[in-house]
């Protein structure tokens, strides 16, 4: 029975190491659904209607503009997500030490294995034997990485990367419009795609209207898809939680990283209204605020409870 749970470990993390070579290709791919929706929305339905004047150039340039400026925001916030290093454990980092308290150094307990030290300042001593390294609070490690990743969330293949503290909130903002740019598609060829199944007939080449037709469906698909990975999303930041923290505290009913929802917010997002929906920090939130380096989080005192140390988190 060992045997077999130690093979089906082994095949997993084989898998986890195989998705390091998706790499360019969901690049690609996220590429070419974008593309496919541009030559369906703009070159073949809405751009022609630019030079008919009257209502029909009204109507298209109120689908283009919004398209466009979503578009741009879209591709701006994924490009910050699949090149932003979502946060490492700076070298040489060791778990602050509490010099007043008098307890023993939990610094120097062997094998640093997170065994409980009875010093309520240091609820958790967290090791990761794979990057042979303290973990700081929040920290996991990414078996598909290969390194341990500040308040990581998950790793997404459709991202190429990891989304941890520094990129979260440019990987929310690609959902968000994301979401809304796949509505204004699915919407803006609605007609189009209801025309398919009149019996009159359809302007276009046969290819031009597979391409409309593929265009809605997609687009229909991502909308409903990201629609709920946004809500999920937007419940984890209300309770100042990722993925892998709602999974983790399942048993344990109060959450002391949870220090409202204003506050939560602000912890993803910062504090510069102006920055709230652009994949950038001002740099005054990333002075003043340290948390949105991925190190260090403010807790709430009134659920602050001692936590019962636990070997290395399972790795993902």
């Amino acid at each position: 029975m060992q045997t077999s749970k130690a093979i089906m470990a082994w095949n997993v993390f084989r898998f986890c190491t195989a998705l390091r070579g998706l790499g360019s290709i969901m690049i690609l791919l996220v590429l070419g659904v974008v593309g496919v929706t541009y030559y369906a929305v703009v070159l073949m339905n809405y751009g022609p209607l630019l030079i008919d004047g009257g209502l029909h150039t009204l109507a298209s340039l109120a689908v283009l503009i919004p398209f466009h400026g979503l578009l741009a925001m879209l591709l701006w916030s994924y490009f910050s997500v699949v090149v932003t290093d979502p946060g490492s454990v700076p070298p040489n980092w060791r778990p602050a030490i509490d010099e007043e308290s008098g307890e023993a150094d939990p610094l120097n307990m062997s094998q640093y294995s997170g065994i409980q030290t009875g010093d309520p300042s240091h609820p958790k001593v967290r090791f990761c034997r794979k990057c042979d390294q303290f973990k700081p609070a929040r920290c996991h490690h990414c078996s598909v990485c290969g390194r341990c990743v500040l308040k990581m969330d998950h790793h997404c293949v459709w991202v190429v990367n990891c989304v941890g503290a520094l990129n979260y909130k440019y990987f929310l903002l690609f959902l968000f419009y994301t979401f809304l740019e796949t509505t204004l598609v699915t919407v803006s060829l609605l007609p189009q795609f209801i025309a398919f199944f009149d019996d009159g007939e359809i302007p276009g080449t046969p290819s031009s209207l597979a391409t409309t037709f593929l265009a809605f469906v997609l687009n229909l698909a991502f909308a409903l898809s990201v629609m709920g990975f946004l809500i999920m999303h937007i419940s984890l930041v209300a309770g100042n939680t990722t993925t892998i923290e709602a999974y983790e505290k399942r048993t344990t009913p109060k959450w002391h990283y949870d220090i409202g929802k204003k506050k939560n917010f602000e912890q993803v997002f910062g504090k510069d209204k102006r920055y709230w929906f652009i994949p950038r920090y001002s740099e005054e939130d990333m002075r003043r605020m340290p948390e949105l380096e991925g190190l260090d989080y403010p807790s709430n005192p009134e659920l602050e409870t001692h936590e019962f140390l636990y070997p290395s988190t399972p790795n993902l």
